[in-house]
C-alpha cells in the first residue's frame, strides 16, 4: 500500500535525531555519506517524501497505539550518492494520522 503524501514528518525528527550526532543510535554519519547534514534539513525532508513515501509500505506491527508499516528503498542524497534504508512509518490511532517515525540503514542486502 501507499501511504499518503501528507504523512506528518516533524522536523525534531530530523534535527534532534536522524541528522544530528549523537552518541548513542547515531545516524548522522550514515546519512551524511550522502550529503545530508543540520545545514539543509528541508533537503533531508523533501528527498524522504519524494524518494522513499511513494514507495510499497509493508505492515509490519499492530499494537494498540496504532499500525507500523516499513518502506525499503534507496535514497539519493545531494551529492548524488544512494543509500540504502529502512524506514518505519505509523498510522496512529488515537489521533487518526500518518508519521514518519525512524530510518536506518538497510542491512538485508549486506551494506
Amino acid at each position: 500500500m501507499k501511504l499518503p503524501h501528507d504523512t506528518l514528518i516533524a522536523r525534531e525528527k530530523i534535527t534532534e535525531y536522524l541528522l544530528k550526532e549523537r552518541e548513542e543510535d547515531d545516524k548522522s554519519k550514515f546519512l551524511g555519506r550522502a550529503g545530508y547534514s543540520l545545514i539543509f534539513p528541508d533537503q533531508f525532508e523533501k528527498d524522504l517524501r519524494q524518494q522513499i513515501l511513494v514507495l510499497e509500505a509493508d505492515l509490519s506491527e499492530k499494537d494498540e497505539y496504532g499500525d507500523k508499516y516499513k518502506i525499503r528503498g534507496e535514497l539519493k542524497g545531494p551529492n548524488n550518492i544512494a543509500l540504502k534504508v529502512v524506514t518505519i512509518w505509523m498510522h496512529e490511532n488515537a489521533a487518526d494520522v500518518w508519521k514518519f517515525i525512524t530510518l536506518f540503514p538497510d542491512k538485508k542486502e549486506g551494506e
